[in-house]
């Protein structure tokens, strides 16, 4: 067990009265303050003595304290500069804290965090919590574990299983398995928000489930399958890989995949199975082209904006990879 009874409890009323603060809702802040909720916390990451853990948003330090008295060095990432005073003033007795003024979303983690294997733990704000995750999970070096504190509800979709997937689910559990440690009310936190919240874990995968060289292909097509709600697969990849019914119904025919199932039923190796029979090969060179099975027989599935596949082939062979990245990238990836 942690030394958690040397840690005084924080008055956070006081805290902001002292520094004539106040939460600021445009930046999401809920300070935690319940002590046993922020033992769960520190007790779910399973902090080792030899660990360096990463905050982001440590507001007023609440829970830093208890990642501080469990860990080798804890780096806390916060915004608000006007919480900066405050809350070095609370972790002056912690030397193992270094606290850095910054954006975490715009920050290259590698120069933050020094250590492979690090742990995240952090109550972060609700609304950018798919940006947050998306960021960690696909940082270089990436942590083993991160532990947060979201909405219930999005806690709750992350983890759903195969039926009730989204495109939030499928986005972290391709890097990770996520599970839902401690339910949290509202109350436990200053000022307290309309929603209760939770504690997600996410073990994060030595390598994602789906192949590296084919991530940018399996985000496209689940991106794809869940634009249109309550629609068939058959409909949706239609739409959202602008190609035709019956090339989406043979495209999920040649995965063994009912064309008449919908997106959230389908589990991450079906969807990774879409992906492999999109795997063609062009002049010596293995590429990978999304909801086209033979380009060069069919010479179309135009993807908005963009030239034909066919044409594609023949402009970019010879040619840099970074034609074809941005061939592949021509509508993004933001998928989270």
């Amino acid at each position: 067990m942690k030394n958690y009874a040397s840690i005084p409890l924080l008055d956070t009323t006081a805290v902001l009265k002292r520094f004539h603060l106040r939460a600021d809702k445009s930046l999401g802040q809920n300070f935690l303050q319940d002590s046993s909720i922020l033992e769960k916390i520190a007790d779910t990451a399973e902090i080792q003595n030899d660990d360096c853990v990463l905050e982001i948003g440590p507001g007023l330090g609440s829970l830093t304290r208890y990642l501080a008295v469990s860990a080798k060095q804890v780096t806390a990432v916060e915004l608000d500069p006007d919480l900066l005073a405050p809350l070095r003033a609370v972790l002056t007795p912690y030397q193992n804290v270094r606290v850095i003024h910054g954006d975490i979303l715009e920050l290259n983690i590698s120069e933050i965090i020094d250590q492979p294997n690090y742990l995240v733990v952090a109550n972060i704000p609700y609304n950018i919590t798919s940006a947050i995750i998306r960021h960690l999970l696909e940082s270089n070096p990436k942590p083993r574990r991160v532990v947060l504190t979201v909405q219930k509800e999005v806690a709750e979709r992350i983890c759903a299983k195969p039926g009730d997937l989204s495109l939030l689910a499928l986005s972290v559990q391709v890097y990770g398995q996520p599970s839902i440690a401690e339910k949290i009310p509202a109350a436990a936190f200053h000022p307290a928000p309309k929603v209760d919240s939770a504690i997600l874990r996410i073990d994060v995968y030595e390598e994602p489930l789906v192949s590296t060289e084919m991530l940018k292909t399996f985000f496209k097509f689940i991106k794809a399958g869940f634009g249109q709600k309550r629609k068939t697969l058959r409909n949706s990849l239609s739409s959202g890989l602008h190609i035709s019914p019956k090339e989406a119904e043979t495209l999920l025919a040649s995965a063994g995949i009912d064309f008449m199932r919908r997106a959230e039923t389908l589990s991450i190796e079906e969807w990774k199975g879409l992906c492999e029979v999109n795997v063609v090969e062009y002049g010596g060179v293995r590429k990978i082209y999304p909801a086209i099975k033979d380009p060069i027989k069919q010479g179309r599935g135009m993807l908005q904006g963009g030239p034909s596949l066919l044409e594609s082939l023949k402009e970019d062979r010879g040619k840099e990879k970074e034609k074809d990245r941005r061939f592949l990238d021509k509508k993004g990836d933001n998928h989270l």
